[in-house]
């Protein structure tokens, strides 16, 4: 795995599962689902559960795997959920909100040059995840 540089952290990118709404998911089920793909390990930085649980994935000492073209300058954070009824839909709970909005603003903290939050589907036009609209948040 390639080490991310701090100081060329300059985004923040925001996933799901692509999991339907509800269905409990952990780090070693994301970690497991990436190296079926060949990946050293899970591509995120960060997963955040249903109940607003945070965990470390991927240690930041090392480039994330999860936004092509991205991964050198970006910390990955994906939130469990993102399909209801088969389809793509927002389906954070309301922890999973106010943790991904704690993690992102200490995030910012940590790595002062983060001028852009986004969401993946904003950095490749092929994919939905998040499935809202980050930047608007």
């Amino acid at each position: 795995m390639a080490p991310l540089k701090a100081d060329n952290v300059t985004h923040i990118v925001i996933h799901c599962t692509d999991t339907p709404e509800g269905r409990h998911t952990t780090v070693a089920d994301v970690d497991a689902w990436h190296r079926q793909r060949g990946w050293a390990c899970i591509g995120y930085h960060y997963l955040i559960g249903l109940n607003g649980e945070i965990w470390e994935g991927r240690p930041l000492r090392y480039q994330g795997a999860h936004a092509r073209g991205y991964n050198g300058v970006s910390i990955g954070i994906c939130y469990v959920g993102g399909k209801r009824g088969g389809k793509p839909a927002d389906t954070r709970t309301p922890m999973q909100k106010l943790a991904l909005t704690e993690l992102v603003a200490r995030l910012r903290r940590q790595f002062p040059k983060v001028t852009h939050v986004v969401g993946h589907r904003d950095l490749d036009p092929r994919k939905q995840c998040p499935c809202y609209d980050v930047t608007r948040e």
